[in-house]
Order: structure tokens, then sequence, then C-alpha cells
């Protein structure tokens, strides 16, 4: 007979298997039927749109007007030259979000992206070919290299720039690849719980446990304004609760009641303090206080009836509820 759960298995296990320095499988098991691609799906999502990297955003060239120009001496026109730049990887240095880097270089020689390290920023694509220049040829040059995530084009970033610099469209995300699969694992004889397996693969700027810790942290962030607005929604609640009139004198003192000195004695030796907990009091109940005569009672019925109540009101339940609270804390 399959067992009836109120809860589902939490998974247990976490494996980071590194493939190599950019690469690595990250697993979690066991979950329940149909679970593992649940979590995968969206977190695969979140790797590939919310990491954060670094890219080019702009680049100006000592005699070249636009990306389709060309400059002396340089084999590659303005706009092969912009490609290759593209496919070059930065990372700044000291966490910086932004860098304006020169650069210079003379002929004859070949360009690549080991060319650009320098005190601000880290090439993490050294081998990446950038330019190749023929002698007594030079190349001046300044890029703008900023921190973001997803795909940014270069419409959106024009407008910003400095006359003189050629607006690039930026790809921002550090992750290359992000893959699952699902597994069956075996648990106590199931053989349908499962195990999920990201593989992570990134251009350098972040490792692959980085990428994926940070891709938790968005996923996390997304997910908290249900909490908020939850928190919010009982916060305004209680508050209108607590305006409640019908609460408001329902949490006076008994004496407020005006009842005879035998009928307010029986009701405080038995620890009632409240109006509010004798309307919460059926018939029987106040009946059955510790010598509570039939005069008393009748007593305590009027006055309560008189001040707007009946014994074993029928209250709304927000307001059940928050008197129950202020009966709690006035028994303190």
């Amino acid at each position: 007979m399959k067992k009836i759960k109120t809860t589902p298995l939490a998974p247990q296990e976490f494996e980071v298997e590194q493939i190599s320095e950019n690469e690595a499988n990250i697993m979690a098991y066991p979950f329940e039927t149909g679970y593992a691609i649940s979590l995968a799906h969206p977190l695969r999502r979140f790797l590939l749109s919310s990491s954060v990297g670094y890219a080019p955003i702009a680049i100006k060239i000592e005699g070249a007007k636009h990306e389709f120009d060309s400059v002396r001496g340089m084999l590659e026109d303005i706009s092969d030259f912009i490609l290759n730049l593209k496919e070059i990887r930065f990372k700044l240095k000291d966490e910086a979000s932004e860098a304006k880097i020169s650069y210079s270089f003379a002929g004859p020689c070949t360009i690549k992206g080991a060319d650009l390290n320098s005190d601000e920023v880290e090439v993490v694509t050294p081998d990446a070919p950038l330019a190749t220049l023929n002698e007594d040829s030079t190349l001046n040059f300044v890029i703008k290299i900023a921190q973001g995530i997803g795909y940014v084009p270069s419409e959106d970033t024009h407008d910003e720039l400095e006359d003189g610099y050629i607006a690039l469209d930026a790809y921002f995300t550090p992750v290359r690849s992000a893959t699952y699969k699902i597994e069956n694992v075996l648990v106590e004889d199931n053989p349908n719980f499962e195990r999920v397996i990201l593989n992570i693969r990134t251009d350098g700027q972040i490792s692959p446990l980085d990428a994926f810790k940070n891709s938790l942290e968005v996923m996390y962030a997304q997910l908290a304004v249900f909490n908020s607005e939850i928190s919010i929604k009982a916060a305004t609640t209680m508050e209108r609760v607590e305006e409640n009139p019908d609460l408001k004198k329902l949490v006076t003192h008994i004496d407020s009641l005006g009842l005879s000195a035998r009928s307010f004695n029986c009701l405080d030796r038995s620890s009632i303090k409240l109006v509010g907990e004798i309307a919460l009091m059926s018939q029987n109940d106040l009946k059955n206080v510790k010598n509570l005569g039939k005069k008393s009672y009748d007593e305590i019925v009027d006055k309560l009836l008189e001040f707007g109540f009946a014994v074993g009101a029928d209250l709304a339940d927000d307001v059940v509820s928050a008197l129950k609270k202020k009966i709690e804390a006035a028994q303190a």
C-alpha cells in the first residue's frame, strides 16, 4: 500500500562535479516525481538571463568615425575589429562596475586578448584575436567596459556616449550554456524519485558554482515579493480589525457594564476581565460560572445587551481572532 504523505520529501543531497575550470555539473536529490524539473527549468532561465558579467559597451578608435570605416595599416576593417572585440571577454578588477581603458599598439604585430590585460581589467579569453597591424602602422583606441546582465543593444546606450565613441551591442551574460537532465533515483525501494543534474559552462568571468549561487539569489529575490505581500496584507487586515468599533468595546474591562458588586465579583473571581470574554461564552458557560445565581445571570445578560452584544454573540472571524489575542494578553 502506498504511504500517505502530508509533505513532500525534501532533497538532502547536493554535489558539485568540477569538469573543468569553467564547467561543472551541479546535482541535487532526491526529489518527488515532477519536482526536479519544476526547480531546474526556472534555475536555467535565471542562469542564462540574470548572471552578472562584463562587456564592452563603446569604443573610440583614432582615425575612425564609424563602424564601417577603416584604419590605415590594419588588416581588419572596423566592423571586423568590433566583431573580434565582442568575442574577447573582460573582467574588471577591484569589483568595479565600469571602466574606460586606453590602448596603443604599433606594428607590425598581431593583437590578441592577452594584450589587453591591464591594472584595471583582466582578459579571460587571452588567445582571442583582435587585429593585425602592418609595419609602420599604429592603432590607438579607448574601450568602455561595463557590468550588467543579459543583452543590451547599442541603441540603448548610444545617446549617453561622448562624441567619437561607437556604441556596441553588449552581451553581458557570462554563462555560455546551462542545461539539465532528470534521472530516477532509488529511495527506500521506490525508484520513482528524481535527481536533477545541471550542467553549467561559463566564459571564465565567473565560476559555474558562483553563477549557480547568483541564480539562486535572484530566484529567492523574485519569490520574496509573495512573502512581503502576504505580510502587508496581514498587517493591513490587523489595522482594519484594530479600528473595528465592536472590537474596541469588546476589549473594555467588565466594570464598564455597571454590574452590581455580587455579579462583578463572580466574574472577577473566575478571571473574566473583558467584556468580550462574556460575549464569546455560550449561555451554558455563563450559567456555570462558579457561585453565579440566576439573578446575577439575568443582570449580566441584560447589561451586555445594553452594551450592544449578546451572550454567545455571532462575531466576525477576524474580530474573534483579534479578541482572543487581547484576552490572552490580559490574562498573561
